[in-house]
């Protein structure tokens, strides 16, 4: 296997057991890859990207380290491009909300809440917002959601609170 910013964490750690304790050394946020319901959920869809974003880690030093590790050779990752932004856009209003779930007890008895939240972000209309909490930085689900045509912003409202707001795209059928 070859270790790239697209290489999901399960199968990373599949093929590299010996690198668990250096993947959760980078960030105190990957202590929760310990958690074997977490793992087996989000190790199974979560990329090394999206875990660098997730533990506020550089992305080109998590995966040259991992690579150096392993006998793989430097990797240029710097071109990767990050659709997140860090300034809250003008369409986030929270007057708008007409729907809120609350994912962090889901995710806490080891389910997964994607299926849920999907299906709520199909019933919002034009202009209408729909806020679910997690407690970690939902990169596999923002990933998902950006690709049926939405917008998403997440708020990071402290280390385990994230607020993630989610509009329809305009121009997207009701």
């Amino acid at each position: 296997m070859i270790i790239t910013p697209k290489t999901k964490v399960g199968e990373l750690l599949e093929e590299y057991p010996e690198l668990e304790d250096l993947l959760i050394s980078f960030s105190p946020t990957f202590q929760k890859l310990k958690n074997p319901v977490l793992r087996r959920t989000v190790g199974k869809i979560a990329t090394l990207q999206q875990v660098a974003k997730v533990g506020n880690v550089s992305i080109d030093k998590l995966v040259n380290e991992l690579r150096k590790r392993v006998g793989q050779g430097k990797m240029d990752v710097s071109d990767i491009s990050d659709y997140e932004s860090a300034i809250e856009p003008k369409w986030v209003r929270r007057d708008m909300v007409v729907d809120n779930f609350d994912a962090v007890p889901v995710i806490n008895a080891g389910k997964n809440p994607m299926g849920e939240i999907l299906k709520r972000i199909e019933r919002i209309k034009q202009d209408e917002i729909f806020l679910f909490r997690t407690p970690f930085y939902p990169a596999p689900i923002i990933e998902k959601i950006t690709k049926k045509g939405y917008m998403i912003f997440t708020e990071k409202r402290s280390e385990n609170d994230f607020g993630n707001f989610v509009i329809k795209v305009p121009n997207q059928k009701d």
